[in-house]
């Protein structure tokens, strides 16, 4: 095939520069869809209060007034299932973001819309771009590889308290991470509610860098205590490359910025991280990440279910999501060799 000349005879556009520029626009895109998300992520909400704030001490304090009465009136609605938007979830944007890094969503097993489940995603990274992608939105196909569930991401719950942006989080199907939320969606009759629950958390946040599969697993029952309680099935979650679109600037142990981490960790639930990618700086790097959704784990329908059976059940998931992560890894670029630390 011969490559493209221009034609200095021709008037018309060289076909060659036309695709260039194409090409130019679309990553000019992605890059502005992950930079609206990650600017969205870190300051809507405390922008938007500090802005409702201002304007109580203006002409405008009307707007503040009723914007908080109807937060009041609204208060209880992120744990009763949110207003999901498959409006919101078919953004063109969101496409976009997918295609940034880019985004791949893998089903393995079928899920019947007719149950409820429970799926664990792994690992957090700093972030959880993919695992927002994913479940957050429908442009990595969710609605088309299982029909019929409802995909609900389960995250803090003191992010629903600020303004604005708990009405943007309940559009994308967003829940909160408490006891009360996770109850309501996976009690409703009729089944078809996919909660996601990053259960790494925080924790998992801070060890996170390139090249590490470590997952902080091992002590955290509670998602599988819940399931037995609604008899929704275990899903196991893995998301490959996760880890590799931010590095982490790592503090050691006993330092101050390490206490200061840990303490904000507790107090707020989530943990400050300190990192950098690609592009200006702070964009994540273009590492792809494939999220790949396990076979469903049956679990019985226990109100109170004892200890020995949640420590059976937490077992075999561990062992399914190990089973996940060998079966998947060389297809997702890792190393025959490369190993799953469960801690």
């Amino acid at each position: 095939m011969r490559p493209c000349e221009p034609d200095p005879h021709s008037s018309h556009c060289d076909p060659c520069a036309a695709m260039d520029y194409k090409s130019e626009w679309k990553e000019f895109l992605e890059k502005i869809s992950v930079l609206q998300w990650m600017l969205t992520f870190l300051f809507m909400g405390v922008s938007f209060l500090l802005l409702l704030v201002y304007l109580m001490f203006t002409s405008l304090w009307v707007v503040p007034v009723l914007y908080f009465t109807w937060i009041v009136l609204d208060w209880d609605t992120p744990e009763r299932g949110g207003r999901p938007s498959a409006w919101v979830r078919g953004w063109a944007v969101w496409k976009h973001f997918r295609d940034y890094c880019p985004i791949t969503l893998v089903k393995t097993a079928e899920l019947s819309p007719g149950r409820h489940y429970v799926l664990g995603s792994h690992p957090h990274g700093i972030m959880c771009l993919g695992v927002f992608c994913c479940f957050g939105t429908n442009a990595a196909g969710f609605p088309h590889l299982f029909p019929g569930l409802r995909p609900h991401l389960a995250t803090l719950a003191g992010l629903f308290r600020l303004p604005v942006y708990r009405e943007y989080l309940m559009t994308s199907g967003m829940c909160p991470v408490s006891k009360k939320s996770l109850q309501y969606l996976l009690s409703q009759p009729g089944g078809g509610n996919a909660v996601v629950i990053v259960v790494g958390g925080a924790a998992e946040s801070l060890t996170c860098r390139p090249g590490l599969h470590s997952l902080v697993i091992r002590d955290r029952k509670g998602f599988v205590r819940l399931a037995l309680q609604y008899g929704a099935a275990l899903v196991p979650v893995y998301s490959f490359g996760e880890n590799d679109v931010f590095e982490q600037v790592l503090l050691e142990e006993g330092s101050l910025g390490r206490w200061l981490q840990g303490m904000v960790r507790r107090v707020l639930g989530f943990a400050p991280c300190l990192f950098k990618g690609g592009t200006w700086g702070f964009l994540p790097y273009r590492t792809p990440i494939t999220i790949v959704v396990g076979s469903p784990i049956p679990v019985p329908k226990l109100f109170c279910p004892p200890q020995e059976t949640v420590d059976h059940y937490h077992q075999l998931y561990i062992e399914a999501l190990e089973k996940l992560f060998h079966a998947h890894k060389t297809q997702c670029g890792l190393r025959p060799t490369d190993q799953l630390q469960i801690i």
